[in-house]
This record gives structure tokens, C-alpha cells and sequence, in this order.
């Protein structure tokens, strides 16, 4: 037999991850000027890096002939004195994918199942697959998670369950009250993760006290990552905050350098950076504004979003929104296409800058202009 015709069926029959299109690429592909594309496609910072994050991994560069401190002592006194939890309760990531694989690692085996809203992080299914365990995807309501629903559809071999608040990629909240019945009323033995990626990203008036949740349920782990606001994608850096039990568990199957030194250096100074926070956030809101606007005049629908991206809808069916995804690379702007999502007429783009959100609208303009 062929070596890979051993590999478990379940691992043979998965459809990798697509990320975005990177610039380099598209340039390459369309002969075009690599200065004059814009990614708004992987819902990345637009202000960049952290100036005290690049200072600390520059520094850090000096010592990267010896290997990180695989428990990361630094990072996570600093998380435990930013979230109030022990640093037995912190589980380090390279990104907060990680440490949604090390659960899944922990939690799941063949024959067990996990419950996922559909239109959420594309992720969840794939760790699932990977293992062997059964997926149970609840029909979404409004595009967002029907928390009740995915309450109902809890069997007895569940044993997690993912919650992306906000989701990605639509962009919808879950009510805080909604959650709270939820974990009060779902069983101890079922892990309940609550993705908080772009938690950073959410107006005040929005943001659970999901945190403090760790002190009440113990089958809660919420994970949060630097990728976004932070502004550090690029080093992959996330984590996890649960139960010490949980936590120790996970840390058992955690890759012991699964943090670079880089990663550790930079999560650390970003994390004193309250000031860039603040105005990734500002800047987050203005765009949002800026996009909105610009799709209602367009008379694009989309879906309203608490995240650092927006999904809208182009009319007709999936083909139209392939020719805008396409006219779209041609004039030099990478958006997300959602057809892996089981909405082919939508396409997601990434907040910008102010003058990319412009070209943007500009670019989206012309390419309906193109369907006429």
C-alpha cells in the first residue's frame, strides 16, 4: 500500500485552511506593483506594530542562539497581573489558534463531538476533523450564533463546545445574558471555549466580564490573542485562561517553545502599550464608520460587525460575487471571498486605513458598476 493511504481517513479528507491572498503574491500573479496593492483581507492591524513592541524584539534579537523560556515566566506575570488570575491558569500559544488546538488535543478523541455555530471561525471544524471527533454545526441565526440552539444540540458525547465572540467572519455578538444562561445551564464535563479574539476591538458598552467567569465555571477557557490589536500577526502569539486543572492539561500537550523569544519579547512590551491599543480602537471605529457609509451609498447590504472587519453582500447569486472578488485583485485589493463559510454571495474586508478604506470603496464601486 502507499505510505499515506495509512494516514486516518478523517486526516486524508480535510480541506486545508485557505488564509488571505498575501500581497506578494497578487503582485506576482497580476504584474502589479506590490506598493500599490492593499490587503484588507486578514483582518490585520493597519497601524502596524507596537512601537515599544518592536523596540523589545529587536532587543530580544540578540539572543536568539539560545532557546525561549519555554514557560514563559514574564508574559505570564504580566497577564496574571492584567486579568487577575493565577499563572497557573494561563496557557501560552503561538496565536490563539494554538491553544484552540491544544483543547481540542486535550478534550476531543475519535468518537467524541464538538459543537460550532455555522458562518464561524473556519478553524473549529478542521481541529475537530483532525482528531477524528464529530462536528456539530447549529444553524446560525442572523448570521450569529443561536446560543440557545447550540445548547439544545449538546449530546452526551460532547465535550466541547466554541463560541466566537465576536465571530468571525460576520462579526456578531453574543448577549451577555444569553452566555451566562448557557454556561449556567450546560453540563460541567463540556468544555465551553469562548473565542474572544477581537475583544480589544468592542466599545465598552459590549464587552463581557468574561474573565471573571473562570472563578464560576471551571469548564470555561477563554482565549485572547496579540495578533490583532496588538498589531502582531506576524510572531503569533495568543493565549488561554481557564481553570488550573484545565490549564495543566493543556500545558501537558503544549509544544514546550511553542512561543518564540521574539513572540514572548514583543506580547510583553505590547501589553504595556495601552496608548497603541487605544488607537488601533479609534481608528477601528472611524473606519467602521467610514465603510458603512460608504456601502449604503453604494446600496450594499452587509452585516453589522463588533470586529475589525465587515461582511457585505453582493446581489445575484454566488458567480456575482466571484466577478467582484476578481475585479476587486485586478485593480489591486485583496478582500476575503466566504464561500468556505456557506455564504458564497458575501465577501468580508478588513478595516484599513483611512485612505485604503477610500481606494477600497472606490475599487468595490467600479466593480459593481461592472456587473451592470
Amino acid at each position: 500500500m502507499y505510505l499515506c493511504d495509512f494516514a486516518p481517513e478523517y486526516v486524508r479528507a480535510i480541506q486545508p485552511y485557505q488564509p488571505g491572498k498575501p500581497i506578494s503574491e497578487l503582485a506576482r500573479e497580476l504584474a502589479l506593483d506590490e506598493r500599490s496593492v492593499i490587503k484588507l483581507a486578514s483582518n490585520e492591524n493597519p497601524l502596524g506594530t507596537s512601537p515599544l513592541a518592536l523596540e523589545a524584539m529587536n532587543n530580544a534579537l540578540k539572543e536568539v542562539a539560545r532557546y525561549p523560556d519555554g514557560s514563559g515566566f514574564d508574559l505570564k506575570v504580566a497577564l496574571s497581573e492584567r486579568y487577575a488570575v493565577s499563572a497557573n491558569q494561563i496557557i501560552l500559544g503561538n496565536g490563539s489558534n494554538d491553544v484552540l488546538d491544544l483543547a481540542a488535543r486535550v478534550f476531543l478523541k475519535p468518537g467524541a463531538a464538538a459543537v460550532y455555530s455555522q458562518h464561524a471561525f473556519a478553524i473549529y471544524p478542521l481541529l475537530v476533523q483532525a482528531i477524528g471527533a464529530n462536528g456539530i454545526s447549529v444553524p446560525a441565526r442572523d448570521y450569529g450564533h443561536d446560543i440557545a440552539a447550540m445548547l439544545d444540540a449538546i449530546t452526551p458525547e460532547t465535550r466541547i463546545v466554541f463560541i466566537a465572540n465576536p465571530n468571525n467572519p460576520t462579526g456578531t455578538i453574543a448577549n451577555t445574558d444569553d452566555l451566562l444562561h448557557f454556561l449556567e445551564h450546560v453540563s460541567r464535563d463540556v468544555l465551553v471555549i469562548l473565542d474572544e479574539a477581537y475583544y480589544e476591538y468592542l466599545p465598552k458598552a459590549n464587552k463581557t466580564n468574561s474573565v471573571t467567569w473562570l472563578k464560576q465555571f471551571t469548564n470555561l477557557l477563554v482565549t485572547r490573542t496579540f495578533s490583532k490589536a496588538y498589531g502582531l500577526a506576524g510572531i503569533r502569539v495568543g493565549f488561554g485562561l481557564a481553570h488550573p486543572d484545565v490549564a495543566n492539561l493543556m500545558n501537558r500537550v503544549r509544544q514546550p517553545f511553542n512561543v518564540s523569544s521574539i513572540g514572548l519579547a514583543g506580547a510583553l512590551a505590547a501589553l504595556q502599550d495601552i496608548e497603541f491599543v487605544q488607537r488601533a480602537y479609534a481608528l477601528n471605529r472611524a473606519g467602521m464608520l467610514q465603510l458603512t457609509d460608504g456601502l449604503r451609498k453604494l446600496g450594499i447590504e452587509y452585516i453589522p460587525s463588533y470586529g475589525n472587519f465587515i461582511t457585505f453582500h453582493i446581489a445575484g447569486d454566488h458567480s456575482n460575487a466571484i466577478k467582484v472578488n476578481q475585479s476587486l485583485l485586478r485593480q489591486g485589493v485583496i478582500v476575503r471571498p466566504l464561500g468556505i463559510y456557506e455564504m458564497p454571495c458575501h465577501l468580508r474586508a478588513s478595516i484599513g486605513l483611512e485612505s485604503e478604506n477610500q481606494k477600497f470603496l472606490k475599487s468595490l464601486e467600479h466593480a459593481i458598476g461592472e456587473l451592470a
